[in-house]
């Protein structure tokens, strides 16, 4: 791999992702803050919502715009690249390997999703009006946010070599919409015991293992998943994704 020509193409995805902050951050950072004001300030000071509440939504939020904030940031260059502009075909004719180019992708992706958790934290908490995040464990934070950044990248390179331009919507309302209500964003895993059967097959939305898992960081008084089947989980699927999206790259860029 040459290491200077990915570096400069990394460089130039974070020049194009500066010139579409404000899109981006609007697209990503609007519903979650819009949620946070509602059930984590309105609700709670009405009385409708126990203050608690806010420690269980805060983790949530945060993993939901890293989510999207990484998903998005890598599927829809990877779609308008591969279908639209074309510019993909510039970018193999690099003197780097194939695979590389997919790696720039996960990693300029990963970064983002990085900002994004960092930029909602201290948004969600003035928006919530303080959460008390004295029993945080930082090592476990630092890791799980590694973790999901790694895994909204990942996921972004499957969706953006998978989806047609045409299937952007479909896409949002089939896979990302039920990803983020059974996600437990908004609800810890154990509020669903008296759905026992959705209980399990949310098991299989890896948005659940990213807020369980920074419930367990920020808020580990509150009910969340084991730290190992976490960790596990997260690593899973961190793998899977990428390694289906390697794949889909190295399919659509040969073709």
């Amino acid at each position: 791999m040459n290491l200077k020509t990915f570096l400069a193409m990394l460089a130039r995805d974070a020049h194009v992702a500066r010139r579409n902050f404000v899109q981006l951050a609007f697209q990503t950072l609007l519903q979650p803050m819009m949620f946070t004001f509602i059930f984590g300030r309105v609700m709670t000071e009405s009385g409708l919502m126990p203050p608690q509440y806010k420690s269980l939504l805060l983790p949530g939020i945060i993993a939901l715009s890293m989510i999207m904030t990484g998903t998005w940031a890598v599927t829809m260059p990877l779609i308008a690249e591969f279908q639209f502009t074309k510019e993909i075909e510039d970018r193999l004719l690099a003197p780097m390997n194939l695979e590389w180019l997919a790696v720039e992708k996960v990693v300029s992706g990963m970064i983002q999703a990085l900002i994004s958790g960092l930029v909602v934290i201290p948004m969600a908490w003035l928006v919530m009006g303080g959460v008390s995040l004295g029993d945080a464990h930082i090592g476990l934070f630092i890791a799980i946010a590694l973790l999901v950044a790694a895994l909204s990248a990942s996921l972004g390179l499957a969706l953006g070599c998978s989806v047609g331009q045409q299937q952007v919507g479909l896409m949002f309302s089939m896979v990302m919409a039920p990803m983020i209500f059974f996600g437990c964003t908004y609800y810890p895993w154990a509020a669903l015991a008296k759905f026992p059967i959705m209980k399990r097959i949310v098991l299989i939305n890896p948005l659940v293992y990213a807020s369980e898992g920074f419930r367990s960081a920020l808020a580990p008084n509150t009910p969340h998943l084991p730290k190992l089947a976490i960790l596990g989980a997260l690593v899973g699927f961190d793998l899977a994704f990428f390694v289906l999206g390697l794949r889909q790259f190295k399919k659509k860029a040969i073709s």
